[in-house]
């Protein structure tokens, strides 16, 4: 897909088509039937998942371990629905259709009968593994087993059961019922009617679906994770989180890497006791600031406008040892940005993706990349591959992590487009010469 479109408007439309297409699955390729669905976990990511599927008219079991927690959920997702009929999004007749196609079950054996199981249970792999097992013996033959991690390997899940040519990976967005992304995560053994399946059923429950391969956080985390990287080490320099989000805020995005913390929960991947590669991060959740849900993160609360935090600001000094110093919103911008973009050249290099336009719609609808840019891909060949280059030396230098991939290199010597950049794209199982 050259970068040739006259606007970014146009480029988004194509890339958003272009998504669609899975070479080597074909129209002829027969979709294995979904008329009910088991999900396992009645959380806030298991019961916007259920959602999806009630509001399409498809039945949804729904599980969690306690009847308090299934009535809690069951009471969240009835609330969720209420809230769109109180706005006038459909009636209260429809409400009730919808809650009527979502029945709360204890026992994983309520699954036996499902045509597609999810499981959306928080991101512990042993966990998972054991549920996949459990599922193993219970879903009937032909069932599709949906993983909702959002980073862990969907090949290791696949291998606690007997038939990994039938689990993939279903990446849901949070709000899973509001968000439009979906990264559907092919592993080593998925066969294709079950990748055919999972892209129409996007379509059916109103998903922009995108095709990936294994690795860690997939497309959207594993750029995400660089971003957050780099943030991280202004921030060991001296530059305040507030410093970090104002600069990417003001490139387009609506919210930066510590607000987005704030509001997720800085306790995401955290335990008490825990040393992590986050130690600021740590010491605030330690001290009780988790985000919004408590008031205090990364900023002060009233509400939900933050402001900075004296408090965040001398845990940083403390931890890093690093005088508060004034950062170029330009160069916070190169900082964290264009490490994204370097990613984004390995995972295409490692055919995780299946084209550089894949990934703009990745992050176009789901991390909220600024439409008027096109996405990063788009918008990296505005800036050129040189510049890019230039800075990722620099980074690459200081932390051999961030060292230029080498089709960035190879890129910039040429003087082509991002968009074209293809290494051999994520094959389908009979492509790459295996059963399906």
């Amino acid at each position: 897909m050259t970068n040739t479109f006259e606007n970014a408007a146009a480029y988004v439309a194509e890339a958003a088509k272009a998504a669609w297409n899975v070479p080597g699955i074909g129209a002829d390729v027969a979709r294995r039937p979904v008329k009910s669905v088991g999900i396992i976990g009645a959380g806030t990511m298991g019961g916007g998942i259920a959602m999806n599927f009630a509001t399409a008219g498809i039945p949804v079991k729904i599980r969690d371990t306690t009847q308090e927690a299934l009535d809690r959920g069951l009471g969240v997702i009835r609330a969720n629905y209420q809230r769109s009929c109180d706005k006038g999004r459909f009636t209260q007749d429809e409400l009730e259709a919808r809650m009527g196609r979502i029945e709360g079950v204890l026992d994983m054996a309520a699954f036996a009968d499902c045509d597609l199981v999810i499981e959306a249970v928080f991101e512990d792999l042993d966990l998972k593994k054991k549920i996949f097992g459990e599922l193993d013996r219970i879903a009937k033959p032909g069932a599709i087993l949906a993983t909702n991690t959002s980073a862990l390997d969907v090949d290791e899940i696949a291998a606690a059961t007997s038939r990994p040519q039938d689990v993939i990976g279903l990446h849901f967005f949070s709000p899973a019922n509001v968000m439009k992304l979906l990264e559907i995560v092919r592993a080593e053994k998925t066969a294709d009617d079950v990748v055919a399946t999972a892209m129409d059923l996007a379509k059916t429950i109103g998903k922009i679906a995108v095709l990936v391969g294994v690795c860690w956080g997939f497309v959207g985390n594993r750029m995400l994770r660089a971003r957050r990287l780099q943030a991280e080490k202004l921030m060991f320099s001296g530059v305040m989180p507030w410093d970090i989000d104002k600069a990417i805020t003001d490139f387009g995005f609506r919210m930066g890497p510590y607000q987005m913390s704030d509001l997720a929960g800085l306790d995401i991947g955290w335990a008490p006791g825990a040393k992590t590669d986050f130690p600021v991060r740590d010491a605030l959740c330690e001290i009780g600031r988790r985000g919004q849900k408590t008031g205090a993160g990364w900023y002060e609360y009233e509400g939900r406008e933050g402001r900075p935090s004296t408090v965040t600001a001398g845990l940083i000094r403390e931890i890093t040892g690093a005088e508060p110093r004034q950062m170029a919103a330009e160069d916070i911008v190169v900082a964290c940005l264009y490490p994204m973009v370097n990613e984004a050249v390995k995972i295409l290099e490692e055919n995780k993706a299946q084209r550089a336009s894949d990934i703009d719609v990745v992050w176009l609808n789901g991390y909220g990349w600024p439409a008027e840019t096109g996405g990063p891909m788009f918008w990296a060949d505005q800036v050129g591959a040189p510049r890019i280059l230039a800075a990722m030396e620099k980074l690459g230098a200081d932390d051999p992590a961030f060292a230029p991939a080498e089709g960035l290199r190879r890129l910039s010597e040429s003087g082509g487009s991002f968009l074209d950049l293809d290494f051999g794209g994520l094959k389908t199982a009979s492509m790459r010469g295996k059963a399906a």
